[in-house]
């Protein structure tokens, strides 16, 4: 268990706290390309870390990310005017351009210069692949654009989507790394999911539901093993990949497209959840990215408002308890009654309240990386605090790495067997049961 200064630390991210500063090392999933689809495009809503932002795209295609108030009274520019050269306020015509400079006060003489001293608080904004970036710490510490695997490959290799999720990032990141709970919460998935069946891979997860972990720290992050009985003499490895501070690369099954998540703090009681899937040597099958769309493997069907515009939360949410079906649950279809991957794990982590109290909780030896990573989280947010020391997770040779699945022989150490096929090689298959 965590005390609450602990429990507080790791998951308050706003200005002014340590693990706020932490994020703020990093390139942070911002926006989907296709939110800002245009340029002149209208504005859109971002907020991150407890700051209230606008992004928007001018007429030279020059994304902009900006604090959401209007320096003169206040109000949003959500509601201001693309006016390709700049984004202008409604209320009183002042504009401002990508950079959050004021370049117009219509009240006031050009002459007097009163617009070079206004500037709104702005972070750059990027495209890597079919996703914006920002960065949210200061200029000088600006670290090299990320390099995953799966924004560097070509296009039609990839599909990412991203949910709300009304918790805290931290209990949502939790159960990202323990791969124990597969075989109980998901265990009605593996043989209908499209984008999971028919993996060898399942028969082994299924088969043995208690794994034994190794963890043990990576230049980045940690690795975690979680190993399983296979054939006589051998062991079932999945190597989950964690990436400081709230990246996870979880290990393919079969030939079907591995995948992961970003957990990104929208403030200390929601969070984004990023899903992203994609195949190394080929191309993305039309049925895959149907099956994607169709709520398969991380992704969700999204919420259709009453106005029957999409939300960013799943159709099943906890507003109508998830759909949970209790017949399924009782035939043993499903454990928790829940449809879907990720449904069944943003249910079972939402109702454990916006933050969970982990003065409380009772860990045992399959919460391993749990554990590890919130002390590498403390340690790091510690030492760039008090020392300015560059965290894990930053340097892009940490970002060119894979998770894995793979059986080996069971006197072999998985880290040092499975080392070459844990490291990201263009054109290269992953390591896939």
């Amino acid at each position: 268990m965590l005390r609450k200064e602990q429990n507080d630390l790791l998951t308050q991210t706003g200005p002014g706290t340590p693990m706020g500063a932490l994020f703020r090392s990093y390139w942070l999933p911002a926006l989907l390309v296709s939110e800002l689809p245009e340029n002149g495009c209208p504005p859109v809503r971002v907020k991150l870390l407890s700051e209230r932002l606008i992004a928007w795209r001018d007429g030279n295609g020059n994304y902009s990310l900006i604090d959401e108030f209007c320096a003169h009274r206040g109000t949003s520019l959500w509601v201001g005017r693309n006016e390709d050269d700049g984004l202008r306020c409604p209320y009183h015509g002042w504009k401002y351009d990508h950079t959050g400079q004021c370049i117009e006060v219509p009240s006031e003489p050009v002459e007097s210069g009163f617009c070079q001293k206004i500037k709104l608080k702005s972070y750059p904004l990027i495209k890597r692949g079919d996703v914006l970036w920002a960065y949210m710490g200061a200029p000088e510490r600006q670290p090299p654009l990320p390099e995953f695997e799966f924004a560097t490959v070509r296009p039609k290799q990839t599909y990412i989507s991203k949910r709300l999720q009304e918790c805290n990032w931290l209990q949502a990141l939790e159960g990202g790394i323990d791969s124990s709970h597969s075989a109980w919460l998901h265990g009605g998935e593996f043989a209908n999911d499209p984008l999971y069946a028919g993996a060898k891979g399942n028969d082994y997860t299924l088969g043995d539901v208690q794994p034994h972990f190794e963890v043990v720290e990576s230049p980045g992050g940690l690795l975690i093993g979680a190993r399983r009985n296979a054939e006589q003499g051998k062991y079932y490895w999945r190597i989950t990949q964690w990436i400081m501070p709230n990246m996870t690369m979880i290990p393919p099954r079969g030939d079907h497209p591995t995948g992961g998540h970003y957990w990104v703090p929208i403030d200390d009681e929601n969070c984004w959840i990023w899903n992203w899937d994609y195949h190394a040597t080929r191309d993305l099958t039309e049925a895959e990215v149907t099956a994607m769309k169709n709520g398969a493997s991380r992704h969700v069907v999204y919420e259709i408002d009453s106005a029957g515009n999409r939300t960013w939360r799943g159709r099943a949410n906890k507003d109508n308890d998830y759909l949970i079906d209790r017949a399924a649950q009782k035939a043993g279809r499903t454990y928790s009654g829940i449809a879907g991957f990720a449904m069944q794990d943003s249910g079972v982590q939402e109702l454990m309240g916006p933050i969970v109290d982990r003065t409380k909780e009772n860990l045992v030896s399959c919460d391993n990386g749990i554990i590890m990573a919130r002390h590498r989280l403390m340690r790091a947010a510690k030492a760039l605090v008090e020392k300015g020391e560059t965290p894990p997770g930053v340097a892009p040779e940490h970002h060119r790495v894979r998770a894995a699945a793979i059986v080996l022989p069971a006197d072999a150490v998985y880290k040092d067997a499975a080392k070459e096929v844990l490291v990201a090689r263009p054109g290269i298959e992953h390591a896939r049961v």
